[in-house]
């Protein structure tokens, strides 16, 4: 459920070119919707229910901000089941460590999130055709540019947002391969970026995401599943190549116990009823994901 065309980096305009300031006009039509949270959990997090205007209509999110000051922003793509609670604690946890933190509904297009009522008590073999209705228009890659710009800009016409500092971006499972393309469009502004259990990292198409390495000027963390690596084991060599040919930054990781979809608390089990949640691989990647942010966005 990768999108089928490398996209180009307009982001590398020049100040007054029009990309550019078509780039800057969708920053200033993002949107905050009248849902506020402050202090949640006795934490100084400010929990924002926002609108984000992209050309293809009003995309459901969520912002976090620590209450005062600006700080790096930081877009999270969620996995195959889109935003929900799991990821709302996600960008709170986040926010509660410096960064404003946009959380997109990225099936907007086709309802509103949460898309799955009961992500826990989904049954992949019996279900998951359920899901292309809203994973189809992220099939288009002019869908994924104008969305990931459209967040991007989102996030550079917040108050809570330190504009002088790089953005981040993170995915997980279906959201790796669009951590790549967000990467890529926006090389100028995206300083981090990391993906978790990502789906389609590296494929034999020309328009594979390890393919945009060139386009990446960010520093990178790759966090693969046991089982991913199992069924692909050809990709984590695929993605060092193509980091290291094009002088970009990535650690690269596999973790050996850790299922696909490990970071994720509400995931399904496994076939065999195991947990796919593992919290102490979840934890350390957390770590290496904030350790990741210090280094590149401060």
């Amino acid at each position: 459920m990768t999108p089928n065309e490398p996209p180009s980096d307009q982001d590398s305009a020049p100040p007054h070119d029009p990309a550019r300031r078509h780039f800057v006009a969708l920053s200033a039509a993002a949107g905050l919707a009248a849902t506020t949270r402050v202090g949640q959990a006795g934490s100084n997090v400010v929990e924002q229910d926002v609108t984000v205007t992209t050309p293809d209509g009003s995309c459901d999110a969520a912002f976090f901000h620590p209450a005062s000051g600006a700080h790096p922003g930081v877009l999270i793509w969620p996995d195959i089941f889109g935003l929900r609670p799991a990821f709302r604690d996600m960008g709170r946890r986040l926010a509660s460590e410096g960064y404003a933190v946009l959380v997109p509904n990225p099936f907007y297009r086709t309802a509103s999130g949460p898309v799955v009522d009961n992500v826990s008590a989904f049954n992949f073999q019996t279900d998951f055709a359920k899901l292309k209705p809203y994973t189809a228009p992220l099939a288009e890659v002019r869908a994924v540019e104008s969305d990931a710009r459209a967040y991007v800009g989102f996030l550079d016409s917040q108050a809570a947002v330190h504009k002088s500092r790089k953005l981040g971006v993170q995915g997980y499972c279906f959201g790796g391969p669009l951590t790549f393309r967000t990467a890529a469009i926006a090389a100028s502004r995206i300083g981090a970026a990391a993906t978790f259990h990502g789906g389609g990292l590296v494929t034999d198409k020309p328009d594979s995401p390890h393919l945009l390495a060139p386009k990446i000027k960010a520093k990178l963390y790759i966090a693969i599943a046991a089982n991913d690596d199992q069924r692909q084991p050809e990709a984590k060599d695929a993605l060092r190549e193509a980091f290291a040919a094009a002088k970009v930054s990535a650690d690269i990781e596999v973790y050996p116990r850790a299922q696909h979809g490990w970071c994720v608390p509400d995931m399904p089990p496994q076939p065999n009823g195991d947990s796919t949640y593992s919290k102490p691989d979840a934890e350390q990647a957390w770590k290496k994901l904030l350790a990741l942010y210090r280094s590149a966005l401060g």
